[in-house]
């Protein structure tokens, strides 16, 4: 639990906070919106609530700022395109420790209700899946550690985008989740920077056509959010970028008429914020999303060093007291663009400008996938930053210049490692300039970290063997178990003592009780708990009647082909024609939850969603299955309703092709709250066997290498002629069952398995999958004490699997940073 003396701190602040009293919620509620307080709606009390607490947290977050300052301590800055932070309210609360006491003691107001408060804030719409996740884990424990770190990131107005259900189909509406204002954040508006781009644009014939050549300046506006750690000890900062033009409008235009004209600007300036990954199967969303990345890099590393020369720093200490993180290939402009400021500004040397360049930046890639190791046309640079594909050539020039002198006449290899891709079209591949421009480039799991080094970046890794390591990623424990399940984290500080939050290696201490019966009851009690808070919730926001002693079955990630929830509905269908034309057949009774989003321009991606939806249509129907399975696909996944099934989860479902998934974070949120998983040895689940023991889970299919050796000579064909279940699953495709009337609807799920080649090779796991769901099933339905016992263990497994941890490696092993405590 948070320190008693951080603790009197938040409640006294020297005398100028009184929560109890309810003078600055009564304040918030009444004067901010004008209402009086028995008038005021839900959202308004949020908003008293989150103003109130910001209060709260204001000295601490200013003395934070102060120290690592007055000290001039060594700071982590993360550079990262995505934060999926959730609803801050209660994490905050969480963290501060003050949740019962926030929520027991504003009686001032009758008519609060904090359930509904905290439902009436949005999730905030920084991010789309796990990258931004973790990014938003990695914040938490950096406060939490007490490590001096800034989170840069794009103040997006609409998310990605959110999810409705139509007629099964996904269907995409914007996610204004700015549409009131955001209690939490503060706009920094003379703290604001000036981003230059060689390229202008005119309004005419009804289409906007660029001016190269000219230049463009637009502005960046921070705005701050708090990141509370775990005691409130420290507050560090999360800064959102947000587009502006410098000039509103051109006055003259608009009063001779051209009224168009006169605002070109600032709609173009706001656009560049205005959405979460554009679609990039345009090459006006491509163009959008290039300078949103340079964007995000520009206005961060003109704040990162603005802070450092503040300080009264030398060039040459950047190294010693600036540690810049790129999470992802997404800000690899940063090479280039420190480069130019390091050259043009500070007037260095190339020599020195290099060193400190390499020596500051670090490197994490999250990805196997070569369409995510992103490459840009040669020609946007020369449109847009022309400066910066001057620099980009130079270290090309320089580093082939190395390699041939290393290895001469090897012109091939030269190719290979160029950061210019000539051929079909001259690109820059945006990785190579990361691996090349930084001291560090880590994995995200032991299997991901060996392949990066072995087959996707090889001759790099060759070429700079000591700058590539491996960082297993972690999640918060504070969001993920102690925030998210309540009755089992009571459970845990009942039996482990209270620090856990803070030290999840305490969690071994679970594993002799696995073995205690009456410890195995409270266990399954409090499991028990989620799953009947997760019925209740999906009862009343969706209509869905669910059965909490059902095995809940969880299958949520962004919808992909190598994530394979094909694979999983393909099983799903096996079960079912085994349920309609064998009578013996009787299985445990299981819900199978979907949930994600696919891509807007992913069309495969989207027909999976309709096949899950269409599948749990015929599964409802059918007075065969009726009551006996359940097929479940939730809308708009994201952390909000994460919290409240991952808990509820008896099955993690982490069956990707072996070899594609990185890390993988969701594995490790089911693992923590208790939830077995069935997978494949495939990014960290491979780690997670090994800390808990594989038979406490349950893996099934081809492993990495089986699938590299056996692509050339895979026949999908072979398995659909051989295994009836496999056949009679895909047959379903085009069946009336699934399909009425429209027996070509998933002609190309068909295509893709049979005719394309299977290359996520679906059809050759099915076999293993279902056979291990059998074995799976007859624990749950036999040995309920003996699934308690695995349950337990996983739990107790899983304090490597911490953020914390995670963080720590990367402190001391990449950033050379120390915790600087606030006292």
């Amino acid at each position: 639990m948070p320190d008693p003396k951080a603790k009197d701190e938040l409640e006294q602040y020297e005398g100028t906070f009184r929560f109890r009293d309810g003078d600055y919620y009564d304040r918030h509620l009444v004067f901010d919106h004008v209402v009086p307080m028995d008038e005021a709606n839900q959202r308004q009390r949020f908003e008293a609530v989150a103003r109130s607490l910001r209060d709260l947290l204001t000295q601490r977050w200013l003395l934070t700022k102060e120290t690592h300052h007055r000290l001039n301590a060594k700071q982590v800055y993360y550079l990262s395109m995505e934060y999926l932070i959730g609803r801050t309210l209660l994490n905050t609360v969480t963290n501060l420790g003050v949740r019962d006491y926030v929520r027991d003691d504003l009686r001032s107001d009758a008519r609060q209700n904090w359930a509904e408060i905290l439902d009436a804030e949005p999730d905030a719409g920084l991010g789309n899946g796990g990258l931004g996740r973790l990014a938003a884990c990695f914040l938490d424990s950096m406060a939490t550690l007490e490590i001096p770190a800034i989170g840069y990131g794009l103040r997006y107005e609409y998310g990605v985008f959110r999810q409705e259900i139509h007629v099964g189909n996904q269907v995409e509406q914007p996610d204004n989740w700015l549409l009131h204002p955001d209690p939490w954040e503060v706009s920094r508006t003379t703290e604001s920077v000036e981003v230059s781009l060689n390229c202008s644009f005119e309004f005419h014939g009804g289409a906007l056509h660029r001016i190269p050549g000219q230049p463009i300046h637009l502005l960046g506006i921070p705005y701050d959010r708090p990141v509370a750690g775990y005691g409130g000890r420290t507050i560090n900062t999360l800064r959102l970028w947000g587009a502006a033009s410098p000039d509103f409008f051109d006055f003259g235009e608009f009063s001779g008429g051209e009224f168009v004209d006169a605002v070109l600007y600032k709609v173009m300036a706001e656009s560049l914020t205005r959405v979460l990954y554009p679609d990039d199967s345009t090459t006006r969303g491509r163009t959008l999303r290039f300078l949103q990345e340079y964007f995000l890099v520009a206005c961060s590393l003109a704040d990162i060093l603005r802070r450092f020369r503040d300080r009264g720093n030398a060039w040459s200490a950047l190294p010693e007291k600036v540690a810049i993180q790129l999470n992802d290939t997404h800000p690899a402009m940063a090479v280039a663009e420190l480069m130019r400021i390091l050259l043009d500004e500070a007037r260095l040397g190339w020599d020195e400008a290099w060193d400190l360049t390499v020596r500051t930046l670090a490197y994490t890639n999250h990805t196997l996938l070569p369409e995510a190791l992103e490459k840009w046309p040669v020609e946007m640079f020369q449109t847009f930053l022309p400066r910066l594909l001057e620099i980009i050539y130079e270290i090309n020039y320089r580093f082939l210049g190395d390699v041939h002198a290393r290895y001469p006449g090897d012109n091939w290899l030269l190719s290979r490692v160029s950061l210019i891709e000539e051929l079909p079209s001259r690109q820059v591949r945006m990785a190579n300039l990361a691996i090349v421009g930084t001291h560090s480039t880590n994995g995200v799991s032991e299997i991901h970290s060996r392949l990066l080094r072995e087959s996707t970046v090889v001759d790099l890794a060759d070429l700079f063997p000591s700058r590539f390591n491996n960082k297993t990623n972690g999640v918060t424990p504070r969001r993920w178990l102690l925030l998210a399940n309540p009755d089992l984290a009571a459970l845990l500080t009942e039996a482990l003592g209270d620090a856990w939050p803070m030290d999840l290696d305490r969690l071994e201490g679970l594993a002799p009780l696995a073995d205690d019966a009456a410890f195995r009851e409270r266990f399954r009690a409090a499991r028990l708990a989620a799953k009947r808070r997760f019925v209740d919730w999906i009862g009343r926001e969706h209509g869905i009647e669910l059965d909490s002693d059902a095995l809940i079955d969880s299958q949520v990630k962004r919808i992909h082909e190598y994530k394979r929830q094909l694979l999983n509905i393909l099983r799903v269908l096996a079960i079912y024609h085994r349920l309609r034309t064998d009578s013996s057949f009787d299985p445990e009774p299981r819900t199978y939850v979907f949930a994600g989003k696919a891509a807007p321009a992913y069309h495969l991606a989207k027909t999976i969603i309709r096949l899950i939806n269409d599948v749990a249509a015929a599964v409802e129907r059918d007075p065969l299955t009726r009551g006996r399975i359940r097929v479940v696909f939730l809308p708009n996944y994201g952390v909000t309703l994460a919290e409240r099934l991952i808990p509820a989860t008896d099955i993690s479902e982490q069956i990707s092709t072996a070899g594609y998934e990185a890390s993988g974070t969701s594995n490790m949120k089911f693992m923590m709250n208790g939830a077995l998983t069935i997978g494949t040895r495939d990014g960290a689940t491979i780690e997670m066997g090994r800390r808990v023991g594989e038979e406490n889970m349950f893996f099934f299919g081809l492993t990495a290498e089986q699938v590299a050796s056996s692509r050339a000579s895979y026949s999908p064909l072979w398995h659909y002629d051989r295994e009836p279940e496999t056949r009679a699953a895909i047959d379903l495709l085009s069946s009336d069952l699934i399909s009425p009337g429209d027996p070509a609807r998933y002609e190309s799920i068909r295509h893709v398995l049979l005719e394309h080649g299977d290359y996520y090779m679906h059809l050759a796991d099915l076999g293993s999958y279902l056979e291990t769901q059998e074995r799976l099933g007859k624990l749950w339905t036999d040995d309920p004490e003996g699934w308690t016992r695995k349950s337990i263990n996983n739990v107790a497994a899983s304090g490597y699997f911490s953020s914390d941890r995670t963080i720590k490696a990367y402190a001391s092993e990449i950033w050379g940073v120390e915790p600087c405590p606030i006292r």
